[in-house]
């Protein structure tokens, strides 16, 4: 189930998007208040735009911009919104997004083949370990998207080990849709309770919120902690509320694999500029095909690479590397730039550690501090040398640390109003 659009050619993939972005401009500045309020602030005459590369010319927008003037976005009047979804508020105040019913129709089909990357098929059935509530757009997108597949779905929702085992082992599905972390409590329970987990008839899992691979696409640590106990195939998938896309790895695992009939992508340096083939930078999209909500340029705050090589799998189209990191989140700590991910590695190393937090806060001098609080099997002062020791030796610099029980960190990282788990704490006064 691949479009012919993801295996066509560059040139006939560049001349598709530029008939749709010109399509998107004349929609949005009949029917957005605010696009056309910035086209006439910026004196912007949109029949001048007529490549990608003419995307250049436009503003790009924020959170921030969606957070102050989020009615004015809606292109369409209240009585044609069928759904209400929100942003997860993670770097600020939640936004709000109406989906029309051809909106439904468009995350249903985005879903479908991005699924498909994976190889889920007709006939297999998934087990979706997400909510569907609280405004949760992707538990109601993975559903939507299954359905167009025609694959059975089990909502058994987030957590709860023992009922998930009671649904894997009843209903036999073939996928499960997770926090790769959660995959861990799954197989510790599985061998508390005698279940034999590699005779389970899983076959993969589509791994949500939390990174497995490096820059290289090897496994990182917590990926390679799954898959030496339990013999899945795990696939990555990116995805955010504001651009209603989801980039999803296939068999080769080499990154998320773009739809060119629904997004188009720019990766952009400090100036809003381009940045050159190999280099990372802030992923920014502008979404094709949607009526409620649209977006042109917006900087979702993510710093990435992106791979421009086809994939073995036959498609062209460009691919999304794993997320270096969210860049409201990057840390400049005794001369070393850091992002929480590579922290999470590092911490993941270590099997005796059962729960951690990281917190950054800003100290007398002004400068970024980090404080890692961990819980462990067993205490020691050996221990806590060698973590900090190997804190130097992957990341150059080693933060302060301390030990903690996981009584303390669990109900901070498993918030109910939380739709993953919470790690990484900003408290710095230049925090969003």
């Amino acid at each position: 189930m691949i479009p012919k659009i993801e295996t066509a050619s560059l040139g006939e993939i560049k001349t598709f998007q530029e008939q749709k972005l010109s399509e998107l401009l004349m929609y949005v500045n009949e029917n957005s208040p605010f696009y056309k309020a910035l086209f006439e602030k910026n004196n912007i005459d949109i029949s001048t735009i007529k490549t990608l590369e003419d995307l250049q010319t436009l503003p790009v927008i924020t959170k921030e911009n969606l957070q102050k003037h989020n009615d004015d976005f809606l292109c369409v009047p209240a009585n044609e919104i069928i759904d209400y979804a929100t942003t997860s508020g993670t770097l600020g105040d939640p936004v709000t997004f109406g989906l029309t019913d051809k909106d439904l129709d468009r995350l249903a089909y985005n879903e479908a083949i991005s699924f498909a990357c994976t190889g889920i098929k007709e006939g297999d059935i998934v087990q979706l370990m997400t909510t569907m509530d609280r405004r949760f757009m992707a538990g109601l997108a993975y559903f939507l998207g299954l359905r167009k597949l025609k694959a059975g779905v089990i909502r058994v929702g987030a957590g709860i080990p023992e009922l998930q085992w009671d649904s894997i082992l009843k209903y036999k599905p073939t996928y499960l849709i997770t926090v790769p972390s959660f995959l861990l409590k799954l197989i510790e329970y599985a061998e508390k309770n005698n279940i034999d987990y590699n005779n389970s008839g899983i076959k993969g899992a589509v791994c949500i919120g939390e990174s497995l691979r490096n820059q290289d696409f090897s496994m990182n640590t917590l990926s390679t902690k799954i898959t030496n106990k339990w013999n899945i195939k795990l696939y990555s998938t990116y995805a955010s509320t504001e651009m209603s896309t989801a980039f999803t790895e296939c068999e080769h695992s080499n990154g998320g694999h773009h739809h060119p009939e629904l997004i188009i992508v720019e990766v952009l340096d400090e100036n809003n500029k381009t940045v050159s083939d190999g280099e990372s930078g802030e992923l920014t999209f502008t979404t094709l095909g949607i009526e409620a909500m649209p977006l042109i340029r917006f900087k979702t705050g993510d710093v990435v690479k992106l791979h421009h090589e086809p994939c073995k799998c036959g498609r062209n189209t460009l691919r999304v590397g794993p997320v270096i990191g969210r860049k409201q989140q990057m840390i400049k700590y005794k001369g070393t730039t850091l992002y929480p991910p590579a922290m999470n590695d590092v911490l993941n190393d270590y099997p005796l550690i059962e729960s951690y937090i990281i917190e950054i806060s800003t100290n007398d001098l002004g400068t970024d501090e980090i404080l890692i609080k961990i819980a462990v099997k067993e205490k020691s002062d050996t221990f806590l040398q060698e973590l900090k020791d190997h804190f130097r030796a992957k990341l150059r610099v080693s933060p302060k640390i301390e030990f903690t029980t996981k009584e303390i960190l669990n109900p901070l990282i498993y918030n109910p109003m939380s739709r993953k788990p919470i790690h990484f704490f900003d408290t710095r006064k230049s925090a969003f």
